[in-house]
């Protein structure tokens, strides 16, 4: 009967045994599973957050580059009169929408983006500060301002694409260089 009693107790132990093991081996599975999920879930929550982010720049950029436009549009009607270039009749409220594009870019970053937009920015204001002093030198002279000022309005017209350009160039590469690379 001892026999029987030894044997009966060895086989509930090795079953208790074999059972904590599996639950053992079970539970470090559940936990590596467990912390896998976690980790994919934040890498998505990772990647969700840089396309909102990309979105949200993208957007701002393609704001700040309109309001480019419509100001170039009210600075051409300054150059050559309302009837050819219609568009913008006074430039300040362009400009001043340039001025509110502008500051959400300086908002959303980053920073060789915002610079390329303050030296847009600053370029258009200066373009308009020689349409006001070429007007005032020559209050007397009808006609177009690009007419008796040709050289003036081909320089402002290269510094407006050059100045586009390179912010489009800066923006473009922010926007590449931030893009989620998950797999």
């Amino acid at each position: 009967m001892r026999e029987t009693v030894a044997i009966a107790l060895i086989t509930s132990l090795s079953t208790l045994t074999a059972a904590g093991l599996t639950g053992l081996v079970t539970a470090l599975t559940v936990r590596r599973q467990a912390a896998g999920q976690l980790a994919a879930a934040r890498e998505e929550r990772a990647d969700q957050r840089a396309l909102r982010r990309n979105q949200e720049r993208r957007d701002t950029y393609v704001s700040f580059l309109a309001a480019c436009d419509r100001a170039y549009r009210a600075l051409d009607t300054g150059w050559v009169g309302p009837e050819t270039a219609p568009g913008e009749v006074l430039p300040y409220p362009a400009l001043r929408a340039l001025d509110e594009a502008y500051n959400l870019v300086l908002l959303v970053g980053p920073n060789l983006v915002a610079q390329a937009a303050g030296h847009t920015v600053r370029s258009i204001n200066k373009e308009y500060a020689d349409q006001r002093r070429l007007r005032r030198e020559g209050a007397d002279e009808s006609g177009p301002l690009a007419e008796s000022n040709h050289a003036e309005h081909l320089a402002a017209l290269r510094s407006r694409t050059e100045r586009r350009d390179a912010f489009v160039t800066i923006a473009r590469e922010s926007l590449e260089a931030s893009w989620p690379v998950s797999g």
